[in-house]
């Protein structure tokens, strides 16, 4: 009779593995050289990658992480591995192991390591709350590609996504209504998405939609109007539209509108990292200040919080 095992894999994007030029180099080229994050044509796109992008970009991203740096490392990783250890010691008779889309650990090392420990029903969990084809799609196309080498694969579980579970929604609330205690209510909760060109949602990409569900179910849950909460978009790059309201643009314009008080959380991010801790936290602080805003608070991302582990722990008990 055929032995079963459980094990589950958790994904999150990557990170540079130093804060040094020759890292973030390293480490900017395998993630902008996914088709599925940068979709122009490689005739094109590789001369303006190799010979302008990377050259001028990596010193001054190097710099940026150097910034949020930890201790222990790049917080994405950090906080990325305390969720997997916090699951793993709840979860003792079912192997979890980390792996990054770009970077280390590499997807190919923590599926070796788990099928060696004779997994047969694999549970992959994406650590993107809302799908997007620039993300969890990228998960897939990584999994689907490390298991191309091995002869005898695991039964899978791929969990799309997790944007209006109510473990998540609940977390997030308990996190803003920490904020609101801690630092009185805001004149505005703004709730920023990273975002996508629109031309992946034109395309099919359904997450704006993804994120939507996530804001009003939030929400919902914090029981605000549309006068004190407003869903926006950061972290665009090159020159197309990406999804709009931007973040940058709309804090600017906030102090004039009467909006001198505001607390951001970040809901599509499971962890925090330089597009929350630097970006957001920082840039977009500066430029609320500078507008005429008075306080500003960064509402951390839910990282190895207790109720957030309880979140991944249904999620993946559902595919074992």
């Amino acid at each position: 009779m055929k032995q079963e095992k459980h094990g589950v894999l958790l994904v999150n994007l990557g990170t540079a593995e130093a804060p040094t030029p020759k890292a973030v180099k390293r480490y900017l080229k395998e993630f902008l050289s996914d088709r599925r994050v940068v979709d122009t044509s490689p005739l094109l796109w590789w001369p303006l990658l190799n010979g302008v992008i990377l050259p001028l970009r990596s010193a001054r991203v190097a710099k940026l992480y150097q910034s949020i740096w930890m201790d222990e490392g790049s917080p994405l990783l950090v906080y990325s591995r305390r969720q997997q250890q916090q699951l793993a010691a709840r979860m003792p008779n079912t192997p979890v192991e980390l792996g990054m889309c770009y970077g280390s650990p590499s997807l190919a090392s923590a599926i070796d390591n788990l099928l060696a420990q004779g997994v047969t029903n694999l549970v992959v969990l994406p650590l993107y709350p809302q799908y997007s084809c620039s993300t969890s799609a990228a998960v897939w196309d990584g999994v689907a590609r490390v298991l191309k080498n091995y002869r005898r694969l695991p039964s899978l579980t791929f969990i799309r996504d997790y944007a209006e579970h109510p473990a998540y929604i609940r977390a997030l609330q308990q996190s803003v209504a920490q904020a609101f205690v801690q630092h009185g209510q805001p004149d505005r909760l703004v709730v920023s998405f990273h975002g996508i060109p629109k031309r992946y949602a034109h395309l099919g990409d359904d997450y704006p939609q993804r994120c939507e569900d996530t804001y009003r179910a939030l929400a919902a849950r914090l029981s605000l109007g549309t006068d004190r909460m407003m869903m926006t978009y950061q972290s665009r790059f090159g020159r197309e539209p990406w999804l709009t309201p931007y973040t940058d643009e709309t804090l600017k314009s906030l102090p004039a509108q009467g909006v001198k008080h505001i607390q951001v959380i970040c809901p599509g991010f499971s962890v925090d990292c330089l597009e929350t801790l630097e970006e957001i936290k920082e840039q977009n602080r500066e430029i609320f200040l500078a507008a005429g805003g008075e306080k500003f608070e960064y509402i951390p991302a839910l990282n190895d919080d207790a109720a957030h582990i309880d979140l991944l722990q249904e999620l993946v008990a559902k595919g074992l």
